[in-house]
């Protein structure tokens, strides 16, 4: 999922400042999972704002509604209404989310209210991790389905630095060497081979190298 945190009050009333009527719109999906950008959060983030605007003595109307995705303009759709009767819209989805809802409402001053980080996972509870870094050509079948581009502090792909100590990253001490938990899992599976065969330098350009990506399922297309 993708995950990503609040911005603070401050920076978020700052954008507000010249509006009187704001729709928080919120993302049911990963924000939501996250603790981001879910309903509670358009919730405790619109109190907050009025009680920020009206200790400087500042009117605004804050309406509050959350959608399942704000990625896909089916959701987007049905916030349609609340939006034409607002000035403004301060989104608490995701980057792609953020962008989604400007390019619906292109007339409108639309905010983002989370700053996007990852993709990753639900470590335990509260605790979220990196595991993916959309490189565009996934090689996880050679690595015993551990990333060396993500979990690897150097993105090295033909084996460890050499720096670690007790299975930890030297980069970072409070995070396993990538390596080590790849060469375990691949001792565990029998595989070890695996890390005879050469991988060259990264192609970036599946990544971000020639621009935004964009996938077409020629089978879904109706």
């Amino acid at each position: 999922m993708i995950v990503g945190e609040q911005k603070p009050v401050k920076e978020i009333k700052s954008y507000l400042e010249p509006y009187k009527k704001v729709l928080i719109l919120g993302c049911g999906t990963c924000v939501k999972t996250c603790f981001a950008g879910g309903e509670e959060e358009v919730c405790e983030l619109a109190s907050a704002l009025r009680l920020a605007f009206k200790q400087q003595g500042k009117k605004i109307e804050i309406e509050e509604l959350t959608i399942e995705r704000q990625c896909e303009d089916e959701f987007i759709r049905e916030s349609a209404e609340a939006a034409g009767r607002n000035e403004a819209i301060l989104t608490l989805g995701c980057g792609a989310g953020a962008q989604s809802i400007a390019r619906r409402f292109s007339l409108m001053p639309v905010f983002p209210g989370v700053n996007t980080t990852f993709m990753g996972t639900l470590e335990s509870q509260g605790v979220f991790t990196e595991e993916c870094s959309g490189c565009g050509n996934c090689e996880l079948a050679y690595f015993g389905g551990i990333c060396p581009i993500t979990r690897c502090s150097k993105k090295l792909m033909n084996g460890p630095c050499g720096g670690s100590s007790d299975g930890k990253c030297e980069v970072n001490k409070d995070i396993d060497c990538a390596w080590h938990l790849i060469i375990e899992k691949l001792k565990a599976l029998g595989e070890l081979e695996n890390l005879n065969r050469y991988v060259p330098p990264k192609d970036w350009r599946p990544a971000s190298g020639s621009g935004p990506r964009k996938l077409i399922r020629e089978d879904q297309i109706i």
